[in-house]
């Protein structure tokens, strides 16, 4: 329900942006969207669910003890590491084999070709139950890592308005992905397989939820998914043209991603769209739209 909330709310910003043409010019990436945690798109009903990984979406309510404990499980699920504890040796392994991803893609090869690098036994790769799924979620949360700590570093981030934050933010975590661009759609491929959606769905979830907490929110309720979907779909879409981008230092990318986040805030252009999402999570609007669109995006 609010993936669909939020398709509409993306797409009347984005639909003259990102062409057939260049959809359609990266191999499988419609199948890659269909099951795309976040996507624009809307998946299969019983191979993704509508909510967060281990939440359960709370009974809607005007009571304050409703609030608290929305908010609270929000809380606990900020910095929840969705990912393995690998041992020692696994977790050398599989930062060796991010040197050779640019090479030999998000591959078994990359991972043996890691293990060599590090002087460990090739074998090693048959303790990873998922092998290649392991490596792009090792990737996944090493870049939450990171970005957990540029949030908590405050750089750059102190002078900058809620938008500006989120806008920077995103820029980051995907300039992370920027060496391994040209293999970045297997990695989708792989994340949207049926076993490994789970923990993508989970991974990509707590990384929204880092950058709304750094943007200053403190949503709860049905606020808190609203914003989360909506942000995740911001996310979805500027990585996808990312990966057809072919401007200096992806420059095309970035005001992309401004203009998103931009119209997510500007209260005159998601008029429209507030009452889509209205409609969707049957939320009351105070007597006016204005009333709820001030109460889902503040700057």
């Amino acid at each position: 329900m609010y993936r669909t909330a939020a398709k509409r709310f993306l797409y009347g910003a984005t639909s003259g942006n990102i062409s057939a043409a260049r959809i359609g010019s990266l191999p499988n990436l419609q199948n890659i969207i269909s099951f795309y945690p976040f996507s624009t798109s809307s998946p299969d009903p019983h191979s993704v669910s509508n909510q967060p990984p281990n939440l359960e979406i709370p009974h809607v309510s005007n009571s304050s003890s409703s609030s608290s404990s929305t908010a609270g499980e929000s809380r606990r699920f900020k910095r929840q590491r969705p990912g393995v504890d690998y041992q020692d040796e696994q977790a050398r392994v599989l930062k060796a084999s991010l040197r050779h991803v640019a090479r030999l893609g998000w591959t078994e090869g990359a991972m043996i070709a890691g293990a060599r690098e590090i002087g460990v036994s090739p074998a090693i790769v048959g303790s990873f139950p998922r092998k290649e799924a392991s490596l792009v979620e090792f990737f996944m949360d090493d870049c939450l890592q990171r970005l957990i700590d540029i949030i908590d570093s405050g750089e750059d981030l102190q002078n900058l308005i809620p938008s500006e934050r989120i806008s920077k933010l995103v820029k980051v975590r995907l300039e992370m992905q920027a060496p391994y661009i040209s293999k970045w759609p297997q990695a989708l491929s792989i994340q949207a397989q049926p076993s490994n959606v789970p923990t993508s769905f989970k991974q990509r979830a707590m990384l929204v939820d880092e950058i709304w907490h750094a943007a200053g929110d403190e949503a709860s309720d049905i606020d808190w998914y609203v914003k989360r979907t909506i942000l995740g779909g911001i996310y979805s879409t500027t990585e996808i043209y990312m990966l057809t981008d072919s401007s200096p230092d992806f420059r095309d990318t970035w005001t992309f991603l401004d203009g998103r986040v931009r119209d997510a805030f500007d209260l005159k252009k998601t008029i429209q769209e507030a009452k889509y999402l209205a409609e969707a999570v049957g939320a009351g609007m105070g007597g006016s739209i204005q009333g709820f669109v001030n109460k889902i995006f503040q700057r």
